[in-house]
Parts: structure tokens; sequence; C-alpha cells
């Protein structure tokens, strides 16, 4: 990965190869980013997406083999404890332009994955919430 701080804000470009989430999760680690929120778009491989069930509290889960443009990603960034978290939704694209989103469990970088993280001042966590089951922001 290789970055730059740009004004207020961060700019990424991770490289191929590279796990999308591991990387920003270090990076956010790296520079002790607080909270913030993620942009990003680029092109990426093996990728599992999900989509909560809130009924069941589970995900349901689904991978997807091979090369997709990364049409949006978008996230946040909070902490877990010691541990920051990067909580990310993704579309991608195919070759045939067929769309496929969720959240994102797992992918790794194509050609190129240009992130851009605007941090904020304040420092925000993640805490179970027993109605759903997930660990939501808590302010």
């Amino acid at each position: 990965m290789k970055w730059i701080k740009n004004s207020q804000f961060y700019q990424l470009r991770l490289l191929q190869g590279e796990e999308i989430l591991t990387t920003l999760v270090e990076f956010a680690r790296r520079v002790k980013i607080k909270s913030g929120v993620i942009s990003g778009l680029g092109a990426g491989y093996d990728f599992e997406l999900g989509y909560y069930n809130i009924s069941k509290k589970s995900y349901r889960r689904r991978q997807l083999k091979g090369e997709f443009e990364i049409v949006s990603l978008l996230g946040n960034v909070a902490w877990d404890g010691k541990q920051p978290v990067c909580h990310c939704h993704i579309v991608l694209s195919d070759r045939q332009m067929t769309t496929y989103g969720g959240h994102l469990f797992a992918g790794r970088v194509g050609v190129t994955c240009e992130i851009s993280i605007f941090p904020g001042d304040k420092k925000l966590s993640r805490q179970l919430e027993p109605e759903t089951g997930l660990k939501l922001l808590s302010f």
C-alpha cells in the first residue's frame, strides 16, 4: 500500500494482491485513526460478501470468484476495544456489467484499489446490541 496525507484526509492506493479489509485495518491502527469515513473504487478478485438477516441474527455469505470492478466501496472506521474495525459495504461489477453488493468480508486487490479516508476527531467504538446481534456504533 502507498498513501499520502492530503489536507484533512488520507489517500491510499492498495497494491495488487493485498487483502482489502486487512490492509485498511492495519492502516487505521498504524496512523491511529480515531474514527472516519471510507470511500473507494478500483478492481479486485475473489470476494466474499454478506447480507444480514435480522430475524436469524446471522449473515448469508456468498463467494464471488474471479475478477470484478469495484464500482463503490463505502464504510467507516471505529474501534472494538484495542482493535480498529473497518465496516465496509461494496458494489462489484462483472464482465457483463452485472452488479453484486453487500457487506464486505474479504476481497483482494486486482489492478488497484484507491481509497480515501476522512478521519474524525472523536474516537468511536462498537458495542454489541442484543436486539440485532451486531456490534453497532456507540456514541
